[in-house]
Protein backbone atom coordinates (compact mmCIF):
# COMPACT_ATOMS: atom_id res chain seq x y z
CA UNK A 1 0.00 0.00 0.00
CA UNK A 2 2.83 2.35 0.89
CA UNK A 3 4.50 1.70 -2.45
CA UNK A 4 1.30 2.41 -4.36
CA UNK A 5 0.73 5.61 -2.37
CA UNK A 6 4.29 6.74 -3.09
CA UNK A 7 3.81 6.03 -6.82
CA UNK A 8 0.55 8.01 -6.83
CA UNK A 9 2.27 11.01 -5.24
CA UNK A 10 5.06 10.88 -7.82
CA UNK A 11 2.53 10.79 -10.70
CA UNK A 12 0.58 13.74 -9.27
CA UNK A 13 3.77 15.78 -8.85
CA UNK A 14 4.77 15.04 -12.45
CA UNK A 15 1.37 16.13 -13.80
CA UNK A 16 1.41 19.32 -11.71
CA UNK A 17 4.88 20.33 -12.90
CA UNK A 18 3.98 19.50 -16.52
CA UNK A 19 0.80 21.62 -16.33
CA UNK A 20 2.71 24.58 -14.88
CA UNK A 21 5.36 24.43 -17.63
CA UNK A 22 2.70 24.16 -20.34
CA UNK A 23 0.73 27.13 -18.91
CA UNK A 24 3.89 29.22 -18.74
CA UNK A 25 4.71 28.42 -22.37
CA UNK A 26 1.21 29.37 -23.48
CA UNK A 27 1.46 32.65 -21.57
CA UNK A 28 4.78 33.49 -23.24
CA UNK A 29 3.28 32.62 -26.63
CA UNK A 30 0.37 35.03 -26.16
CA UNK A 31 2.71 37.86 -25.23
CA UNK A 32 4.72 37.32 -28.40
CA UNK A 33 1.59 37.45 -30.57
CA UNK A 34 0.18 40.56 -28.87
CA UNK A 35 1.38 43.91 -30.31
CA UNK A 36 3.41 45.88 -27.79
CA UNK A 37 3.21 49.62 -27.16
CA UNK A 38 0.40 50.11 -29.66
CA UNK A 39 -2.69 52.26 -29.19
CA UNK A 40 -5.23 54.30 -31.10
CA UNK A 41 -5.92 57.98 -30.66
CA UNK A 42 -8.91 60.01 -31.82
CA UNK A 43 -8.51 63.69 -32.62
CA UNK A 44 -11.63 65.86 -32.65
CA UNK A 45 -10.87 68.33 -35.43
CA UNK A 46 -14.12 70.15 -34.61
CA UNK A 47 -14.88 70.60 -30.91
CA UNK A 48 -18.35 72.18 -31.28
CA UNK A 49 -17.17 75.44 -29.70
CA UNK A 50 -14.61 77.23 -31.84
CA UNK A 51 -12.38 76.97 -34.92
CA UNK A 52 -9.07 77.83 -33.30
CA UNK A 53 -7.23 74.88 -34.88
CA UNK A 54 -8.14 75.88 -38.45
CA UNK A 55 -6.72 78.27 -41.05
CA UNK A 56 -8.97 80.00 -43.59
CA UNK A 57 -8.45 80.84 -47.25
CA UNK A 58 -10.99 82.67 -49.42
CA UNK A 59 -10.76 83.53 -53.11
CA UNK A 60 -11.92 87.05 -52.26
CA UNK A 61 -9.19 88.37 -49.92
CA UNK A 62 -11.46 91.20 -48.74
CA UNK A 63 -14.09 88.76 -47.36
CA UNK A 64 -14.30 88.11 -43.61
CA UNK A 65 -13.72 84.37 -42.88
CA UNK A 66 -15.74 84.61 -39.64
CA UNK A 67 -18.85 85.30 -41.70
CA UNK A 68 -18.24 82.28 -43.94
CA UNK A 69 -17.11 79.70 -41.36
CA UNK A 70 -19.21 79.80 -38.17
CA UNK A 71 -20.04 77.76 -35.10
CA UNK A 72 -23.78 77.90 -34.34
CA UNK A 73 -25.59 75.75 -31.76
CA UNK A 74 -22.66 73.36 -31.61
CA UNK A 75 -22.58 72.90 -35.40
CA UNK A 76 -20.11 74.11 -37.99
CA UNK A 77 -21.84 76.16 -40.68
CA UNK A 78 -20.09 77.00 -43.95
CA UNK A 79 -22.09 79.52 -46.00
CA UNK A 80 -20.64 78.53 -49.39
CA UNK A 81 -19.88 82.07 -50.53
CA UNK A 82 -17.34 83.26 -51.32
CA UNK A 83 -15.40 80.28 -52.61
CA UNK A 84 -12.63 79.00 -50.35
CA UNK A 85 -11.74 76.49 -47.69
CA UNK A 86 -10.76 75.99 -44.06
CA UNK A 87 -7.63 73.95 -43.36
CA UNK A 88 -6.25 72.11 -40.33
CA UNK A 89 -3.09 73.62 -38.91
CA UNK A 90 -1.58 70.15 -38.59
CA UNK A 91 -0.65 67.68 -41.31
CA UNK A 92 -1.66 64.00 -41.08
CA UNK A 93 -0.96 60.60 -42.66
CA UNK A 94 -2.31 57.05 -42.23
CA UNK A 95 -5.66 57.76 -40.61
CA UNK A 96 -9.42 57.27 -40.74
CA UNK A 97 -11.45 60.45 -41.08
CA UNK A 98 -15.14 60.45 -40.06
CA UNK A 99 -17.27 63.39 -41.21
CA UNK A 100 -20.97 63.98 -40.55
CA UNK A 101 -22.66 66.60 -42.73
CA UNK A 102 -26.01 67.71 -44.07
CA UNK A 103 -27.60 70.25 -46.39
CA UNK A 104 -29.90 72.20 -44.03
CA UNK A 105 -32.06 73.91 -46.67
CA UNK A 106 -31.18 72.93 -50.23
CA UNK A 107 -28.60 70.71 -51.95
CA UNK A 108 -25.29 72.26 -52.88
CA UNK A 109 -21.61 71.66 -53.49
CA UNK A 110 -18.70 71.15 -51.11
CA UNK A 111 -15.83 68.77 -50.51
CA UNK A 112 -13.43 67.22 -48.05
CA UNK A 113 -9.80 67.75 -49.07
CA UNK A 114 -7.18 65.24 -47.93
CA UNK A 115 -3.38 65.35 -48.33
CA UNK A 116 -3.57 69.11 -48.89
CA UNK A 117 -0.21 70.68 -49.67
CA UNK A 118 0.88 74.14 -48.56
CA UNK A 119 1.34 77.03 -49.19
CA UNK A 120 -2.36 77.95 -49.38
CA UNK A 121 -3.38 78.59 -52.96
CA UNK A 122 -6.47 78.37 -55.14
CA UNK A 123 -6.46 75.87 -56.81
CA UNK A 124 -4.71 73.48 -54.41
CA UNK A 125 -2.47 70.47 -54.75
CA UNK A 126 -4.90 68.06 -53.12
CA UNK A 127 -7.25 65.09 -53.40
CA UNK A 128 -10.87 66.21 -53.05
CA UNK A 129 -13.44 63.75 -51.77
CA UNK A 130 -16.64 65.17 -53.22
CA UNK A 131 -19.62 66.17 -51.07
CA UNK A 132 -21.65 67.69 -53.92
CA UNK A 133 -25.26 66.53 -53.65
CA UNK A 134 -25.70 63.33 -55.67
CA UNK A 135 -21.96 62.86 -56.14
CA UNK A 136 -20.69 62.34 -52.60
CA UNK A 137 -17.77 59.93 -52.84
CA UNK A 138 -16.34 61.06 -56.18
CA UNK A 139 -12.63 61.91 -56.25
CA UNK A 140 -11.22 65.06 -57.81
CA UNK A 141 -7.47 65.01 -58.47
CA UNK A 142 -6.19 68.52 -57.80
CA UNK A 143 -3.27 70.45 -59.17
CA UNK A 144 -0.51 68.01 -60.19
CA UNK A 145 -1.94 65.03 -58.26
CA UNK A 146 -2.40 61.56 -59.77
CA UNK A 147 -3.81 58.13 -58.96
CA UNK A 148 -4.24 54.97 -61.01
CA UNK A 149 -7.99 55.53 -61.36
CA UNK A 150 -7.69 59.08 -62.71
CA UNK A 151 -7.57 58.10 -66.38
CA UNK A 152 -9.24 61.22 -67.82
CA UNK A 153 -6.64 63.92 -67.33
CA UNK A 154 -8.94 66.61 -68.75
CA UNK A 155 -11.67 66.20 -66.12
CA UNK A 156 -9.49 64.69 -63.36
CA UNK A 157 -12.62 63.17 -61.78
CA UNK A 158 -12.94 59.59 -60.53
CA UNK A 159 -16.63 58.72 -60.29
CA UNK A 160 -17.98 56.81 -57.31
CA UNK A 161 -18.54 53.08 -57.69
CA UNK A 162 -22.17 52.80 -56.55
CA UNK A 163 -25.40 54.82 -56.93
CA UNK A 164 -25.75 57.73 -54.53
CA UNK A 165 -26.13 56.62 -50.91
CA UNK A 166 -26.84 60.11 -49.58
CA UNK A 167 -29.79 60.89 -47.34
CA UNK A 168 -32.54 63.47 -48.05
CA UNK A 169 -32.00 67.18 -47.44
CA UNK A 170 -31.96 67.97 -43.72
CA UNK A 171 -30.79 64.50 -42.65
CA UNK A 172 -27.26 63.72 -41.49
CA UNK A 173 -24.81 61.82 -43.67
CA UNK A 174 -21.70 59.95 -42.56
CA UNK A 175 -18.58 59.79 -44.70
CA UNK A 176 -15.58 57.64 -43.76
CA UNK A 177 -12.28 58.30 -45.53
CA UNK A 178 -9.47 55.81 -44.89
CA UNK A 179 -6.03 57.03 -45.92
CA UNK A 180 -3.34 54.35 -45.74
CA UNK A 181 0.01 54.90 -47.42
CA UNK A 182 -0.86 55.69 -51.06
CA UNK A 183 -4.42 54.35 -50.96
CA UNK A 184 -7.67 56.19 -50.17
CA UNK A 185 -11.02 54.44 -49.56
CA UNK A 186 -14.39 56.15 -49.10
CA UNK A 187 -17.74 54.99 -47.74
CA UNK A 188 -20.90 57.11 -47.55
CA UNK A 189 -23.58 56.05 -45.06
CA UNK A 190 -22.06 52.57 -44.95
CA UNK A 191 -21.88 52.10 -48.74
CA UNK A 192 -18.41 51.62 -50.24
CA UNK A 193 -18.16 54.34 -52.87
CA UNK A 194 -14.58 54.75 -54.06
CA UNK A 195 -10.97 53.68 -53.91
CA UNK A 196 -7.88 55.47 -55.13
CA UNK A 197 -4.60 53.57 -55.50
CA UNK A 198 -1.02 54.62 -56.11
CA UNK A 199 -1.97 58.17 -55.10
CA UNK A 200 0.94 60.55 -55.61
CA UNK A 201 0.36 62.07 -52.14
CA UNK A 202 0.32 60.21 -48.83
CA UNK A 203 0.13 62.99 -46.26
CA UNK A 204 -1.02 66.57 -45.81
CA UNK A 205 -3.60 68.85 -44.24
CA UNK A 206 -7.37 68.30 -44.19
CA UNK A 207 -9.75 70.94 -45.59
CA UNK A 208 -13.48 71.63 -45.82
CA UNK A 209 -14.67 73.57 -48.84
CA UNK A 210 -16.90 76.61 -49.16
CA UNK A 211 -18.66 76.43 -52.52
CA UNK A 212 -22.17 77.62 -53.28
CA UNK A 213 -24.67 76.67 -50.54
CA UNK A 214 -24.98 76.41 -46.78
CA UNK A 215 -23.61 73.14 -45.42
CA UNK A 216 -23.44 71.99 -41.79
CA UNK A 217 -21.03 69.63 -40.01
CA UNK A 218 -21.47 68.16 -36.55
CA UNK A 219 -18.60 65.67 -36.35
CA UNK A 220 -15.09 65.73 -37.81
CA UNK A 221 -12.82 63.17 -36.15
CA UNK A 222 -9.52 61.61 -37.11
CA UNK A 223 -8.41 58.23 -35.75
CA UNK A 224 -4.94 56.81 -36.14
CA UNK A 225 -2.66 54.15 -34.68
CA UNK A 226 0.17 55.28 -32.46
CA UNK A 227 3.24 53.06 -32.11
CA UNK A 228 5.83 53.83 -29.48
Amino acid sequence: MKTKSFQTIIILLFLTVGFSVDSSAQSRSKKIRSPKNSKTETIHLFNGKDLNNWIFKLKDPSADPSKVFKVQNGLLLITGTPFGYMRTKDSFSDYTLDVEWRWPVEPGNSGVFVHTQVPDTIPLKVIEVQLAAGNAGDFMCGQGVSMNECTDKTKRTVKKLAPSSEKPIGEWNIMKVVCKANTIEVTVNGTFQNKGTNVSLSSGHICLQSEGKNIEFRKITLTRDIHK
